[in-house]
């Protein structure tokens, strides 16, 4: 039979097997205001089917800031005046903060623990006595189990609970753990109170504290839902509070539970409260003000511009900001604003000479705050390589308060953002870091640092974050994420698409013209995307070799702006050779077959050209001649010019190297007439060589060559003797 008893709401089966109605639970919480962690509760407690009375809406916190002092007594006055009206006995009420509280289970679950308690009320237990020490001594003895009482969650008959605060007259900023520990601590009022019958949750089967307790816990990922297992005593709590100084570890377990991220689901809320800008005409865009920063010498800055400008969002809804410290850069930031500067809303440049120091940012920042038609400020630094164009849209539509596209750096574990913090409040690696870096965990992930590149929406700017301090440091990111977490905003990194990198700006030299060439050790992936010829990496699989004489191979390798860099930077420099026999720059100081021309070591550039003949050409040559293995040691490496009323041509000879590269530098009929190679022995030529490609071929013994004369304008190739 069933039946519904007098004294408490559940089902009697089989006399024997008791289940809670989870309808007489009502979890009651007290927010004075929607903050990231509210939601973040309320949406667990909607995943579970919780109901939930919310108390202090909108009132001002007068409870203190109890994370450095004890406070809280606003809540217990709070719930005192909240339960007055209630008069249904069965009800069972949990108690619990909820900006640091995450749900991980279900109240049927909840209900069959409390019940199994045997008590009417039953507090959270902590590993650590707050807020008075002195108090230890009273406490009972247990013998297994934590020891103290947390005020953070308590569950209780309502009549119980009403009792228990009964005596409440405490002020709004008095603690109420105090308050609480003294009526369980407190031998006469626990007996004048015996009715209420309290007892401690233990071994933390109902809720688990943080706080002196991150050791004893883990993650279980089992069937499509995430929990949280201490394993002291191999319980599974219900309820996770990330009381005290455990804000961060509780913000990264709400990444995964109760199902944030499953192995077998992935993010299951990745695509909740999205912002669709699809349907947006062009003038319903947000505006968005882009704040752009250099602060050093960095490569690519260039090509920084030329990304910017594809990145999709119209130009008229973008003020754009340039903050640029470096007069290094000033080229480049003038060209590319004189060119496109138009094309946006509103254009601001901070130069060099104009004083400013880390709160540039806060600058920037506070033209979108004092704007009211600023939707977003958009963070970027210019050593970011922001591949997806789509990335603004991308983040918009997240409709978070403060979101990082997740770059890298490549070939490392590097990025622009930190999973966990050390104690003084540096880096430290979270469990979840490399798989996320990595692409084997895929989401959007509260994180607790974000830098280089972000995005803060204006009305957070305009509501929250108002201070000046907030960027105010020798290090603004540094102090921006500090400032965000203790207001106790949210910051995400989203690595659900594949953004870009960031460039490594170490070792950065400004010595040169086009001081990128120099880049193929420290950002060798942009180098290569820079000068690498396009179809360089399909000459394999689309058969793009072409063999125009016998052994002589003729593949692309240059791209058109590496063709031009390469010209320009040896022109720059301008120490020509003479084209006569002697000459100091090699060994035994005389040249058989001289050449107007400049080494690679002149330039200082030796090194970086033997990468790039190990990396684009050994590769080729162990292709082509099966059996010879080769480290591309070459004595000669060198740009020639050929003009005609300097040097037109070059009379036949053979090369000192096992092979020869000889790169074409410009085009011909465009920059030229004339050219090529002719070899003798096959009375073959190669008269229109193709800008950026190279020819490969034997040096010694079977291919006797010579240039062949230009007739116009002004020819350039690259040269180098291999395996002398």
């Amino acid at each position: 039979s069933v039946r519904k008893t007098e004294i408490s709401p559940l089902f009697i089966l089989n006399s024997s097997v008791m289940l809670w109605f989870p309808d007489k639970l009502l979890v009651v919480t007290v927010a004075t205001k929607e903050t990231d962690g509210y939601r973040r509760f309320l949406r667990t407690a909607k995943h579970f089917n919780y109901t939930v009375k919310v108390l202090g809406r909108d009132q001002k916190w007068k409870g203190g800031d109890y994370m450095s002092a004890p406070g809280g007594g606003q809540k217990v006055r709070l719930l005192k005046e909240g339960l007055k009206e209630m008069k249904d006995d069965g009800q069972i009420i949990l108690f619990i903060d909820s900006y640091d509280v995450v749900f991980a289970s279900g109240p049927k679950e909840l209900l069959k623990k409390f019940q199994q308690t045997k008590h009417r009320v039953v507090f959270s237990s902590e590993t650590l006595i707050w807020p008075d020490r002195h108090l230890e001594d009273k406490y009972p003895h247990v013998r297994e189990g934590n020891r103290f009482l947390g005020s953070g969650g308590f569950i209780g008959y309502l009549p119980n609970i009403k009792e228990l605060i009964a005596n409440w007259t405490g002020d709004d900023g008095d603690s109420d753990q105090l308050f609480f520990t003294k009526v369980y601590t407190d031998q006469s009022k626990r007996v004048r109170l015996k009715s209420i019958n309290i007892t401690l949750d233990n071994k933390c089967r109902l809720f688990q504290n943080l706080h002196g307790a991150l050791d004893d816990v883990v993650l279980k990922f089992e069937d499509s839902q995430v929990r949280l297992r201490n394993v002291l005593y191999d319980t599974l709590p219900v309820i996770v509070h990330g009381n005290g100084p455990t804000k961060l570890q509780i913000n990264y377990l709400g990444n995964y539970i109760p199902n944030t991220w499953t192995f077998e689901s992935g993010c299951t809320v990745c695509h909740e409260d999205l912002r669709s800008l699809t349907a947006l005409q062009e003038n319903e865009y947000p505006l968005v003000v882009i704040g752009i920063f250099i602060q050093q010498p960095t490569p690519f800055v260039t090509v920084f511009f030329e990304r910017l400008l594809k990145l999709q969002h119209p130009k008229n809804k973008i003020k754009l900001f340039i903050f640029n410290k470096e007069a290094h850069h000033q080229r480049q930031v003038r060209s590319f604003l004189k060119d496109y500067g138009s094309l946006y809303e509103n254009v601001t440049v901070i130069e060099p000479e104009e004083e400013m120091d880390g709160a540039c940012v806060f600058f920037f920042s506070d033209l979108c705050r004092r704007d009211q038609d600023c939707d977003y400020f958009f963070s970027l630094d210019i050593e970011v390589v922001l591949k997806n164009k789509d990335t603004l849209k991308i983040l918009i539509e997240q409709n978070l308060p403060i979101v990082a596209p997740m770059i890298t750096r490549a070939g490392r574990l590097w990025s622009n953002f930190w999973g966990a913090l050390s104690g003084d409040g540096y880096y430290a690696r979270s469990e979840d870091y490399v798989d996320i870096v990595q692409g084997r965990r895929v989401g959007v992930w509260n994180v607790p640092y974000v830098s280089n590149v972000y995005l803060v929406k204006g009305s957070l700017l305009r509501r929250e974050l108002k201070d000046y301090e907030l960027f105010s440091s020798s290090d603004p990111d540094m102090a921006f994420c500090h400032n965000i977490r203790n207001k106790g905003i949210f910051m995400y990194v989203t690595n659900m698409h594949t953004f870009g990198r960031i460039l490594s700006t170490e070792n950065y030299q400004t010595g040169h013209l086009h001081n990128d060439l120099w880049q193929i050790f420290e950002n060798p992936v942009d180098w290569e995307e820079r000068y690498i010829h396009e179809n360089y990496t399909r000459i394999m699989k689309d058969k793009l070799i072409e063999n125009p004489c016998p052994d002589v191979y003729w593949f692309p390798v240059f791209s058109t702006v590496a063709c031009n860099h390469m010209i320009e930077e040896m022109e720059h420099y301008g120490k020509w050779s003479g084209g006569g026999n002697a000459d100091n720059r090699i060994t035994g100081g005389y040249e058989n077959v001289p050449t107007i021309d400049i080494h690679m070591i002149q330039i200082n550039f030796e090194k970086e050209w033997q990468k790039f003949l190990v990396e684009y050409v050994v590769p080729i040559t162990e292709k082509m001649f099966p059996g010879y293995y080769t480290k591309a040691h070459f004595e000669l490496a060198f740009v020639v010019r050929y003009k005609p009323d300097e040097q037109p041509s070059l009379r036949p000879h053979h090369d000192a190297s096992t092979f020869t590269v000889n790169i074409a530098l410009n085009q011909v009929d465009l920059d030229y007439q004339g050219g090529g190679c002719r070899f003798l022995r096959y009375d073959c030529s190669i008269q229109a060589p193709r800008k950026g490609w190279a020819l490969l071929h034997p040096g010694r013994l079977t291919h006797y060559h010579e240039g062949l004369p230009t007739t116009a304008g002004v020819r350039y190739i690259a040269v180098s003797f291999v395996d002398p």
